[in-house]
């Protein structure tokens, strides 16, 4: 049984005149996980925005870290069962499901 603990994601895009970075932090905690994502455009302040989840919301959520680790077992395995449907968090933060 796999349970991510920390996630840890950073996207940067060299866009002139305004270079923009995002960054996402995953905790897992006690009560479920937090999320603080960050965005910065060029000079202007970051923007950041927080928010959690319950362990009951959570329940079977697969994020990228994981879903990387999941994909290369069913590649190793060469086999893939049908209708593989995850819980996920997409890019926005929204829960959403995972279907491979």
């Amino acid at each position: 049984q796999l349970e991510t603990l920390e996630q840890e994601e950073q996207e940067c895009l060299e866009l002139r005149p305004h270079p923009t970075e995002k960054t996402t932090h995953i905790v897992s905690h006690e009560h479920g996980m937090t999320v603080m994502k960050t965005l910065r455009q060029g000079e202007a302040e970051p923007q950041c925005l927080g928010f959690s989840y319950s362990r009951d919301r959570l329940r079977g959520v697969l994020l990228e870290g994981a879903s990387l680790l999941l994909l290369r077992v069913l590649a190793h395995r060469q086999t893939m069962p049908a209708d593989l449907v995850f819980p996920a968090i997409n890019t926005k933060g929204d829960l959403c499901t995972s279907s491979y």
